[in-house]
């Protein structure tokens, strides 16, 4: 479609009115501000649009026009009226370079290339041949100039965000670059208003003291300070900022190891670390191998030598063992091998399977521990009871297999009591999945519904007060705050002086119960179910439980989404950026995980 409107202009040297009809809307270039159509009268005395002729609005020069092709006008207005067509084309020119720039600063982080990239010759005759008019700028710029404000532009989104949460919990853990430098990365997690999981890196800084529990405090109120944490009326869940909740995946790790020493155990997995390392040197007991796997028909897998770290990686390799052991045991009996694997000992290994059946649960364990997009904390309580039962001894167990389990155990049991103990059973408690607390005696759980009615009492008691004080709606205390030193004075209605006493804090603390009796009696939902979206979907029925569970729910069980930063810092701290300046690696793996690409 044409539009029909008409410019209507003086031609100075005949002194007539020259109408022009501007171009179509779909017509994008910059040149149809200044060029349109001449309109012309036939013999009939009807007006006419030469659409094979273009105009100059400012001249009146006519230049032909092939459909599509503007390069005539273009090459007209810089020519003739630089003057007029330098600001646009000069704005439009500095745009684009404005948005390669960003780009390719968006390629940096995302991809983790250093910022000598920007340096390489085939990066930039890739970057020339795509558009040609475009000057890369220095890798300084980039630097000192692009990421500073990309970094600024990503920290106002991500403190937006923090603002706009009731409750925020965050995770931390430390790690070594390859310059020996110590770095302590801060996680922040929450819960948004659709009950949607999520997470945020906000810092990673230098560490140069001791990990002491002081140190890593001043740190994380350090970080809370900077993000404003601290004035926008969340609560902060993590060490001294109360409640403090122990990474479960590492207390996982201390009993798995503990089991892991056991003389027994320690002697089956020598023996098995012996066999995969003598795989591992030899490359023709590596080809041996594989010829063995082809024809038993089993997977072409090499055997793995675990790190005495993980515990998790002797778990592994044991398994990938037991999977090879017929082509283990037939290349080592080859003519090939047979010399030299005179030191390999695999007898003795048949404590293996039940290895992998008592650690096989615990590795599960931490997998479903490490979801970011589900809630983790409620899980601590009913898989510290599970496994605590699948290392109960019966008299089926090897000489080798019951002092492990008896080691797990002794480990194990010792964490999580007083206080952290009722925070998970809490915890449980308010997840659909779990809310009936089976793993608990009758006497436990009844003690766990008494705590909660209480903690949410005291939540509405405290709404009550802030919206009396302040006629605002407040966000949620956290359930750290509310004990018996948290009550504060009420300021109260006349209604409430005069019947206070027969209804308000009768009906609230009803309210609760019912609720709570509502809640229990409902069905179980499936394991495999998501609790956020159980309680997106009923929050209207449990109104006060509501608020209750959300402060609980978004604290993580584990710090392994900090851990998960390590590898990243890797991928940015190696070998050929190991001088990399602290305030870069904090940058650098800031955009990373909080960049939004589309």
């Amino acid at each position: 479609m044409w539009n029909k409107s008409f410019d209507s202009c003086k031609d100075e040297n005949n002194k007539t009115e020259l109408e022009i009809v501007p171009a179509p809307a779909a017509f994008k270039s910059d040149v149809w501000k200044h060029f349109g159509f001449a309109v012309s009268k036939n013999a009939k005395g009807e007006k006419v649009v030469d659409r094979q002729w273009t105009m100059c609005k400012h001249c009146h020069s006519k230049l032909r026009y092939n459909t599509g092709n503007t390069s005539n006008m273009q090459s007209h207005l810089t020519t003739h009226h630089p003057e007029k067509f330098a600001d646009s084309l000069t704005k439009k020119i500095l745009a684009r370079a404005q948005e390669i720039t960003r780009y390719i600063a968006e390629y940096i982080a995302c991809d983790l290339r250093p910022f000598s990239a920007v340096d390489g010759k085939g990066f930039k005759r890739l970057v020339a041949k795509l558009e040609p008019k475009y000057q890369m700028p220095s890798r300084a710029h980039f630097s000192q100039t692009v990421f500073p404000a990309l970094y600024r532009e990503t920290k106002e989104r991500v403190m937006l965000n923090l603002k706009q949460s009731e409750c925020i919990a965050i995770t931390t853990d430390g790690w070594t670059s390859r310059a020996t430098h110590s770095y302590i990365t801060i996680k922040a997690h929450v819960l948004t208003s659709e009950w949607e999981m999520q997470y945020y890196v906000l810092q990673t800084r230098q560490l140069s003291e001791s990990h002491t529990g002081v140190n890593i405090a001043q740190v994380l109120k350090s970080a809370v300070k900077e993000w404003g944490l601290d004035k926008i009326g969340t609560r902060i869940v993590e060490a001294e900022l109360s409640p403090h909740i122990r990474c479960f995946a590492h207390t996982l790790n201390l009993a798995s190891q503990a089991g892991l020493k056991v003389n027994a155990v320690s002697r089956l997995l020598g023996r098995v670390r012996r066999v995969a390392s003598f795989f591992h040197r030899s490359s023709t007991a590596t080809a041996v191998l594989t010829t063995k796997q082809k024809l038993l028909n089993l997977p072409v897998h090499k055997l793995i030598i675990d790190v005495v770290t993980r515990w998790n990686s002797s778990l592994d390799m044991v398994e990938h063992y037991l999977e090879q052991q017929q082509a283990v045991a037939a290349a080592l009996l080859s003519d090939e091998l047979r010399h030299k694997s005179r030191e390999i000992d695999t007898s003795d290994i048949a404590n293996a399977e039940d290895l992998v059946k008592i650690l096989l649960p615990i590795k599960k364990a931490t997998t479903v521990l490490c979801d970011e997009l589900q809630p983790t904390i409620s899980l601590i309580s009913p898989l510290k009871q599970m496994i605590q039962d699948s290392m109960a001894t019966d008299n089926h167990d090897s000489n080798a297999i019951a002092p492990m389990k008896v080691a797990i155990l002794k480990d194990h049991t010792d964490r999580y009591q007083g206080e952290d103990e009722k925070f998970m059973q809490e915890s449980s408690a308010l997840d659909p999945r779990f809310r009936t607390l089976e793993h608990l005696g009758s006497g436990e759980r009844e003690d766990v519904f008494e705590r909660i009615k209480f903690k949410a009492s005291q939540m509405q008691q405290q709404v009550k007060n802030v919206n009396a004080d302040q006629d605002v709606l407040p966000r949620s205390p956290h359930p750290a705050d509310l004990d018996d030193s948290s009550m504060l004075p009420l300021k109260k209605h006349a209604l409430e002086d005069l019947l206070g006493s027969s209804f308000s804090s009768n009906q609230v603390t009803g309210g609760i119960q019912v609720e709570i009796d509502s809640n229990c009696k409902e069905a179980l939902v499936s394991l495999s179910a998501c609790p956020l979206k159980w309680w997106r979907d009923n929050a209207g029925r449990y109104p006060i439980l509501y608020s209750l569970a959300k402060t609980y729910l978004c604290i993580p069980a584990t710090s392994v989404p900090s851990e998960r930063v390590f590898s990243t810092a890797g991928d940015i701290v190696n070998a050929q950026r190991s001088l990399l300046l602290p305030c870069n690696v904090d940058l650098l793996i800031f955009l990373k995980k909080n960049l939004n690409i589309s």
